[in-house]
């Protein structure tokens, strides 16, 4: 694997790595869990519900890479720049600006929200 210098050169690679429609959507589905386990333990107070925050982002975004992708998640080498990216990914998805986004990484799309 190349060592990226910058999130900059990283994020294209990043995406390269998540070039299945199907890859991606285990990964909203994560990044979801993530943020309502975050919510719901802010609201309730129960504090011991954000340890579950890594279960449940991980769980579903390396069940991607390892059947659908069937390559080995970037998490492993770039943690940090992995974990700003997929974010990155998942609000760029929400706010339907994922596509151009995958185009510049040379990702083929048809309807790539």
């Amino acid at each position: 694997m190349r060592e990226y210098q910058s999130f900059e050169t990283f994020w294209p690679f990043y995406l390269r790595e998540h070039s299945k429609p199907r890859t991606r959507a285990y990964h909203y589905i994560g990044s979801t869990l993530v943020i309502a386990v975050a919510l719901y333990a802010i609201i309730t107070g129960q504090w011991l519900w954000l340890l579950a925050m890594p279960l449940a982002g991980y769980f579903f975004a390396w069940l991607a890479h390892f059947t659908v992708e069937k390559n080995r998640p970037a998490t492993f080498t770039y943690p940090l720049w992995s974990l700003a990216a997929d974010f990155k990914m998942y609000f760029l998805w929400l706010t339907n600006r994922l596509g151009p986004e995958l185009e510049r990484a040379g990702v083929k799309t048809g309807a790539s929200r």
